[in-house]
């Protein structure tokens, strides 16, 4: 763990040298989600290829870039897109930035995604608060904790009962509530990708009780916990992903995340004022 170790310090080293500001919360934009970061305020914009040892964001509708300064008076850092694992990336470098975010000061990870809602009655554009997740990659040995640990990072044997901040959730749903907005909640799983899920598998995710299935995320939790950082996740449903339905594409995607901007960016704002 040396390694990781020597490279987290690096990259933090060369984000200080461009920003005074000490963020509090470390927030991850899914696809279609990155122009929130256009509301701050302050914002210092460091592309992933200035920070060492960061990836490089293949995927459409993932800027790229990392934001750091003042979003509704609190100050943040931003990933405009993320890594993923079907990308050819390892769940350690997946998770970088989140153990990036830990050592500039973030003491709560704010993770959001797109992801294709389970349920026939729900709606493209639906947001819905992530209660817990199933980290299949992780089940089958594709974990970022996989290795010898570095109690300096975290304990060995992280609990993920709980992994999502109760009064974090409560606040979100109050915020929800506040501005109109119907929050659906549930259980986020994660897939692998790049391929959307067959029938058979859809099937499979709602008799193991999920409610949204996407890409991502679930790793960067896992990380957040080790870290000992307080986690809220919410994820934006793109579209209806039905046994019988439609098939998926990336650009219903998009499209979803275009559309539902202006209520997410809402309901982030005054998340993080309260926070």
């Amino acid at each position: 763990m040396t390694d990781i170790l020597t490279h987290i310090e690096q990259a933090h080293a060369a984000i200080v040298d461009k920003t005074t500001v000490v963020p509090r919360v470390g927030l991850i934009l899914g696809s279609g989600l990155g122009a929130l970061a256009d509301d701050m305020t302050d914002a210092t914009v460091i592309p992933y290829t200035d920070i060492p040892h960061f990836p490089a964001s293949t995927v459409v509708g993932h800027r790229g870039e990392l934001a750091i300064g003042m979003l509704a008076d609190q100050p943040v850092a931003v990933l405009r897109g993320r890594f993923h694992f079907y990308e050819g990336y390892s769940m350690q470098q997946v998770t970088f930035p989140v153990r990036v975010f830990r050592a500039l000061g973030c003491d709560t990870l704010f993770v959001t995604n797109a992801a294709g809602g389970l349920h026939a009655d729900w709606n493209v554009g639906d947001l819905m608060l992530i209660t817990d997740q199933i980290f299949l990659p992780g089940m089958v040995g594709q974990h970022p904790l996989r290795g010898p640990n570095d109690e300096r990072l975290g304990t060995r044997f992280p609990a993920m009962v709980d992994a999502f901040d109760a009064e974090l959730s409560e606040l979100t749903q109050t915020m929800a509530a506040e501005i109109g907005i119907t929050l659906r909640r549930g259980v986020y799983t994660m897939l692998t990708g790049p391929t959307f899920e067959s029938s058979a598998e859809l099937r499979m995710l709602r008799v193991w009780g999920s409610d949204a299935v996407g890409m991502s995320t679930a790793p960067e939790v896992v990380v957040a916990r080790h870290a000992g950082m307080r986690v809220l996740g919410i994820s934006l449903i793109t579209n209806l992903a039905l046994p019988d339905g439609p098939p998926a594409n990336h650009e219903e995607v998009l499209e979803a995340g275009e559309l539902a901007k202006p209520k997410f960016s809402e309901l982030v704002k005054r998340i993080v004022a309260r926070m």
